[in-house]
């Protein structure tokens, strides 16, 4: 007798609507997320198509890139980009460039999520988005609006100009520390010869060196332009640029970097 069991009660009316109000509940939330997911889509769809018709052609790009080398002192237009220059700064700072229409959809995906959802906005601006930043807005902060600007301008860039017209373009306009302005006169300032003879670790300074030049610069911050070249040939490798061995000897090579003095080509 004390081993009976009590035999399972029938489930009442109040335990039998419960499970139908909750996944009601969850329903209405679905909606109401695709609902708001769907307006802010559309807002952004229209921002866009506006901001299309507002913002510079892409055509003038090349000119803006003259008068700024033209500010600076230096040759327009440079030379091409090469390899060991090309490659460390695609790994570094846009490794889907030669896929990507202008702008990294997924990159933009996750800052949109970041800022709905208050969490850490990681970036992934796009060469593109920088060189149009370098070239319409230099040395502007921008807001929001602002953004959304370089973001038209990166499509309208990438539909105008090739992806080696838009390296050029962002190689001649960026900053590379220590007051050299444009890859060619970079090379030859720190190095003392022209881009073209870039080794794959002085390649890899300078395309660590434009994210922040005040702070990677290896003459006048030696240590951090060395954490900044181990994670750049660190990229190269994640990226099928360089093998293990071959980003060993990167890093144990020296920049050979030259003295003010001797700096020119």
């Amino acid at each position: 007798m004390g081993n009976t069991r009590p035999l399972p009660q029938p489930a009442t009316a109040s335990t039998r609507r419960q499970r139908p109000r909750s996944t009601s509940r969850a329903r209405r939330y679905l909606k109401r997320a695709a609902v708001t997911l769907a307006v802010i889509l559309a807002i952004a769809v229209i921002g866009i198509a506006a901001l299309w018709v507002a913002t510079p052609s892409a055509s003038e790009a090349t000119q803006l890139a003259e008068n700024q080398a033209q500010q600076h002192g230096i040759a327009y237009p440079g030379p091409q980009v090469p390899a060991n220059f090309a490659r460390p700064l695609v790994a570094t700072e846009d490794k889907r460039f030669y896929s990507e229409p202008g702008v990294d959809i997924l990159a933009v995906g996750r800052v949109v999520w970041a800022k709905l959802t208050g969490g850490t906005d990681q970036g992934g601006a796009t060469l593109e988005q920088q060189l149009a930043k370098l070239l319409y807005t230099p040395n502007q902060s921008v807001g929001a609006t602002g953004e959304l600007k370089q973001v038209v301008l990166a499509f309208k860039l990438n539909a105008s100009y090739s992806k080696s017209q838009i390296l050029d373009l962002y190689a001649e306009v960026a900053y590379y520390g220590h007051g050299y302005y444009g890859l060619e006169q970079a090379s030859c300032g720190y190095f003392g010869h022209p881009a073209t003879e870039l080794t794959i670790t002085q390649g890899a300074m300078l395309a660590g060196v434009v994210n922040a030049p005040s702070v990677d610069d290896p003459i006048n911050d030696p240590v951090n332009a060395r954490e900044r070249l181990e994670h750049v040939i660190g990229r190269m490798v994640a990226v099928g640029y360089l093998t293990e061995a071959q980003a060993a000897r990167a890093l144990s090579a020296g920049l050979g970097l030259v003295p003010r003095a001797q700096a020119g080509c």
